[in-house]
C-alpha cells in the first residue's frame, strides 16, 4: 500500500489568503484530457471550495467487460487513505480516556520487538522502525495467501527494528494493523463495527464500507504491465489490507469526511491538531507526517494529503484547512498516473497568499506551459513578456533555447510546486521534464499579467 503525498498551509481556523474561485467546467475540462491522453480506465473526482461540492463526477468506466460507466455513486477501494480513519478512531478512544496515545505498545503486545520503548502515536507517524509489509506495489505470494492481522503483526514487527524508534520517518502499514488491532481489543468491537458506527453512520456516508462484499456497482480494479493493456488486477487475500487500506467509498462521502474532520464533527480539535500537524523526529528534523495525514507547511497554505494504492486501485485525498477546500481522485487502475492531474486540481482551488500578488489573467500554470511550449517551437509571444525580459530574449537566446530542448525531448509534466513574493511580483516555482531532463525555474509575473523572467535550469 504506498502513500504518495502532494503536500504544499493553518490547521484551525481561517486564512488571511484570498482564495481563487475554481471553474467546474474548467476543472472538468482538465479531468476530460488526463482521462484521455493518459487512458484512465476509471475515475471519480471531487472537489470543495470554501466548504461546498463544485464537482462531483464520474469518469470513463467501473468495469471493462461490461462497458458500465463511473457513477458519483460508484465505489472505489480507497488505500491508505484509510490510515486517516483509523487514525481518528484511535483519538475517539484517547478522548474517552480509554487509552493514550503514549501507550507503549507492550501493553496489548507484549512479545513485539522493542514493545516498550515504542507509543501508539509512533505507530500512527510511522516512526516505529517496525518493517513494512507491503512495500511493493504488486500482490506478492506472500499476500496472495489469506492471513490474520495478529499473523501479519507477528510476522514483520517481531523482526530487528529497521532504525532506532522515532529517529526516522519510513512508511509502515505493519503499525497500522497494531492499531487496528489496539482500537478492537480497547472497544471490543471488529474494527468495520467501530469506524462504521463511529464514523460512517453519524456522517451518513452510505456509499463508504470496510472491507465490503462486492456489489455490481463497485468497480473493478485493473492493472497493467509495460504499457500494455489493462487487464483485471487479483486483489490481496483477506486482512492484508486491513486496518492500513481496506475502506472503500465515493469521493462525495470523502469529502464529507474532510470536512467533517475540519469542522471538528466527531474529534475534538486538539485530537485534529494530532493527525493534522507533523511529527518531530530526535535530531529535530520534521517527519512531514501527522497520524494518517501527509502535512507540509511550505507554500501559501498548509496542505494535507494521502494518497493510497491497493492491487487494482489508487487513490489520493488532498485538503486545504484554510479555505475548506478538499479534491479526491479514486480511480480503479492501479498503474493510473493521477498525481499531476490531483497537483493540477489542487493548484486551481488553492488560496493565494497574503504576500503573493494576485496576477491577472492566465494561472501561473497556464502562463508557464505558453511560455515553455512556444520556446519549444523558437518563437516566444513577446505582448505577453515585461520590456526588460522581452529584450534580454534576443533572437539568438530563442534559437539556442529552441535547439537545447528540441535536443532533449518534449517538455512534459510542467506543474507549479510553490508560489511567493518577491518586487512585488508573483513568482512561481516551474518544474517541469524535458525529455528525460528533470528542470526547474523562477517565473516571475507583475500584477498585470506580464512575464518579467522565466529562467530555468536541471533540477
Amino acid at each position: 500500500m504506498s502513500f504518495t503525498p502532494f503536500v504544499l498551509a493553518a490547521l484551525v481556523g481561517a486564512s488571511t489568503a484570498a482564495a481563487q474561485t475554481a471553474d467546474p467546467a474548467q476543472l472538468d475540462s482538465i479531468i476530460r484530457k488526463a482521462v484521455a491522453d493518459k487512458h484512465i480506465v476509471g475515475l471519480s473526482v471531487g472537489v470543495m471550495q470554501n466548504g461546498k461540492v463544485i464537482l462531483s463526477k464520474g469518469y470513463g468506466v467501473r468495469d471493462l467487460g461490461a462497458k458500465t460507466a463511473v457513477t458519483p455513486q460508484t465505489m472505489f477501494a480507497i488505500g491508505s487513505v484509510t490510515k486517516q480513519f483509523t487514525c481518528s478512531a484511535l483519538m475517539m478512544l484517547a478522548e474517552e480516556k480509554k487509552l493514550s496515545l503514549r501507550d507503549p505498545v507492550a501493553k496489548y503486545y507484549p512479545n513485539l520487538t522493542r514493545a516498550k520503548d515504542i507509543t501508539l502515536i509512533d505507530l500512527g507517524g510511522h516512526l516505529s522502525g517496525y518493517r513494512d509489509y507491503y512495500p511493493l506495489d504488486f500482490v506478492d505470494k506472500e499476500m496472495a495467501k489469506p492471513a490474520t492481522a495478529d499473523q501479519i503483526i507477528n510476522e514483520y514487527a517481531t523482526r530487528q527494528l529497521d532504525f532506532e524508534p522515532r529517529s526516522r520517518y519510513s512508511y509502515s502499514n505493519t503499525g497500522f494493523l497494531i492499531l487496528g488491532r489496539v482500537i478492537e481489543k480497547v472497544s471490543g468491537e471488529p474494527f468495520g463495527a467501530f469506524i462504521s458506527k463511529r464514523i460512517f453512520t453519524p456522517l451518513k456516508l452510505a456509499r463508504t464500507s470496510y472491507e465490503p462484499a462486492w456489489t455490481g456497482d463497485m468497480a473493478r480494479g485493473y492493472t497493467s504491465f509495460a504499457l500494455a493493456d489493462p487487464v483485471p488486477a487479483v486483489p490481496e487475500a483477506p486482512s492484508w489490507a486491513g486496518m492500513a487500506g481496506a475502506i472503500w467509498s465515493t469521493p462525495s462521502d470523502l469529502l464529507t469526511w474532510d470536512l467533517a474532520l475540519l469542522d471538528h464533527t466527531l474529534i475534538s480539535p486538539a485530537s485534529y491538531a494530532t493527525l493534522a500537524s507533523a511529527q518531530r523526529l530526535t535530531d529535530g528534523r520534521s517527519s512531514g507526517y501527522g497520524c494518517g495525514e501527509g502535512v507540509n507547511d511550505r507554500g501559501p497554505a498548509i496542505v494535507l494529503s494521502h494518497g493510497g494504492a491497493v492491487s487494482g486501485f489508487v487513490a489520493q485525498n488532498t485538503v486545504i484547512p484554510a479555505t475548506k477546500s478538499a479534491v479526491v481522485l479514486l480511480s480503479n487502475t492501479d498503474f493510473s498516473p493521477i498525481g499531476a492531474l490531483n497537483q493540477e486540481l489542487v493548484s486551481k482551488v488553492m488560496p493565494r497568499g497574503a504576500d503573493v500578488p494576485i496576477v491577472a489573467g492566465a494561472s501561473a500554470l497556464d502562463a508557464a506551459r505558453k511560455f515553455l511550449t512556444e520556446l519549444e517551437k523558437g518563437s516566444v509571444d513577446r505582448s505577453t513578456l515585461g520590456e526588460d525580459f522581452s529584450l534580454f530574449l534576443t533572437p539568438d537566446k530563442i534559437a539556442a533555447g529552441q535547439k537545447a530542448l528540441n535536443a532533449l525531448g518534449p517538455i512534459s509534466n510542467v506543474r507549479v510546486v510553490k508560489t511567493q513574493e518577491r518586487g512585488g511580483m508573483a513568482v512561481a516555482v516551474v518544474q517541469f521534464n524535458a525529455g528525460g531532463v528533470a528542470s526547474q525555474g523562477l517565473m516571475y509575473r507583475t500584477p498585470d499579467g506580464k512575464v518579467q523572467e522565466f529562467l530555468f535550469s536541471r533540477n
